[in-house]
């Protein structure tokens, strides 16, 4: 299997539109994300991949963040998509080994994702089996 992973530009919007949709259940056009890839061509810590063969079949929006807590950098896996129609083929470890890589080149400690209580049975199962730790919850409040 002959694959690559590169930087997202503008002429993916429209793959990266059906992997959002398919992730969050509800359409994200390509002016959405158009509107995504410039917001992370804006900031300093923020990079979005796709993986690609033939076709883009992944994503991967990586960013590091600074822990004051204990005084670190880590590697946020800020978002992870495959394509329905590419699951259970190795994508999805591609794409966690090259955020494992990418933190490890960019001196972080360690790893981390934030992930619904919705994907429990598919996607926790996924990153218990990479070695990840639930290790708290998150609390939102929306404005």
């Amino acid at each position: 299997m002959k694959y690559r992973i590169r930087e997202a530009t503008s002429k993916d919007c429209l793959a990266l539109s059906r992997l959002m949709t398919q992730l969050l259940n509800r359409e994200i056009t390509e002016d959405i994300m158009k509107d995504r890839i410039d917001f992370v061509a804006q900031s300093p810590f923020d990079s979005l991949y796709v993986y690609e063969e033939d076709q883009i079949m992944g994503t991967l929006g990586f960013r590091i963040r600074e822990n004051i807590e204990d005084i670190a950098r880590y590697g946020e896996i800020s978002v992870i998509v495959v394509d329905n129609e590419a699951k259970r083929k190795g994508v999805g470890r591609i794409l966690m080994k090259y955020a494992e890589d990418l933190a490890f080149q960019n001196q972080c400690k360690g790893t981390w994702l934030v992930t619904g209580n919705k994907r429990i049975n598919e996607a926790h199962k996924f990153y218990k089996e990479l070695g990840y730790e639930d290790t708290g919850v998150r609390f939102v409040k929306n404005f």
